[in-house]
């Protein structure tokens, strides 16, 4: 029994340090001031703060790489939940959605937050200064509610 249990320790050694080989791209894209969420539209600085702390690393281009996001297979963990939060959610660049799309994530922020879906529990775990109290949930939501109004407003008054 103890053979077995130290082949099997040495292969899941092998293992781990051969993944350390194995890494993803950990991309930071150089931001373009002119296509953020901030220079589109206007963003209280209290919000702007909020969705910096609560939500930049996964949904920009200004991600803070932790020390774990170079150790695989956490690694591969880590840089999948920020590509997929940069595809969903891309508060660098705000420029490519269209008006409707717009509206339609400033109505998601406001329901992901609600809900406690966002930030995720994972995320939280290890940046605990990133959950949002009540308050701050409920001045996110006034803001993306008054966001998407002026946004409907403006689409209004085209020709």
């Amino acid at each position: 029994m103890s053979k077995t249990l130290r082949i099997i320790g040495l292969l899941l050694l092998a293992f781990l340090l051969g993944a350390q080989f194995v890494r993803p791209a950990k991309t930071s894209p150089a931001v373009e001031e002119h296509r953020t969420l901030a220079a589109m539209m206007a963003v209280p600085a209290e919000v702007h703060n909020l969705l910096e702390r609560a939500c930049g690393d996964c949904h920009s281009h200004q991600t803070t790489w932790p020390w774990y996001s170079n150790v695989a297979p956490v690694s591969w963990l880590v840089v999948d939940h920020v590509n997929e939060g940069r595809r969903k959610l891309n508060l660098s660049d705000w420029a490519k959605y269209s008006p409707q799309q717009a509206r339609h994530k400033l109505e998601e922020i406001c329901d992901v937050v609600t809900s406690g879906e966002m930030p995720l529990q994972s995320y939280l775990l290890l940046h605990p200064d990133a959950k949002l109290t009540p308050d701050e949930v409920t001045a996110l939501c006034a803001w993306t509610k008054s966001a998407h109004q002026s946004l409907v407003e403006e689409s209004s008054a085209e020709p």
